[in-house]
């Protein structure tokens, strides 16, 4: 199953692309919501490689996801593994500068299911993909409007 989201930002290419790396916020704004966050590698030189393990509670029950950063190409792409939960996922992040002071930002996401909960899982995804989708997308822009502007501020 994949979802795709496509953003089009008032912010130059290597403002926004600063802003979607900032992985401790990710980290601290993670934990402030009940995650638990652990990193493995270093994080001041962002580098395929890096990884989190995440643990959290969804629907009652606690689940514990693996975050792998597979390629890091500043100003253009990052792409991340995912493992945990019956369930595998690839997500893509691209930008593409429209104009020195717009850019386009593609958020790929693709679940895979690995063992019969996970295969469930993607089926009751798939019977409301849309409102899912519509989600997926909304938060896609509210995340880089926050970023960006969150980015502006500190500057």
């Amino acid at each position: 199953m994949q979802f795709v989201a496509k953003e089009d930002i008032d912010a130059p290419i290597e403002e926004l692309f600063e802003a979607l790396s900032d992985f401790e916020g990710m980290e601290r704004s993670a934990i402030r919501r009940g995650v638990e966050v652990q990193r493995k590698g270093d994080i001041s030189a962002p580098a395929p490689g890096l990884a989190w393990d995440t643990e959290f509670t969804f629907r009652s029950a606690q689940r514990k996801i693996a975050v792998e950063l597979v390629t890091f190409e500043p100003s253009t792409i990052m792409a991340f593994t995912g493992e945990g939960s019956g369930i595998s996922s690839d997500m893509e992040v691209e930008l593409i500068a429209l104009s020195p002071r717009r850019t386009r930002l593609t958020v790929t996401l693709k679940l895979k299911p690995k063992t019969l909960a996970g295969r469930l899982m993607v089926q009751s995804l798939k019977l409301v993909r849309g409102k899912v989708a519509r989600r997926f997308k909304s938060r896609v822009s509210d995340f880089a409007r926050m970023a960006v502007d969150k980015n502006a501020q500190v500057a």
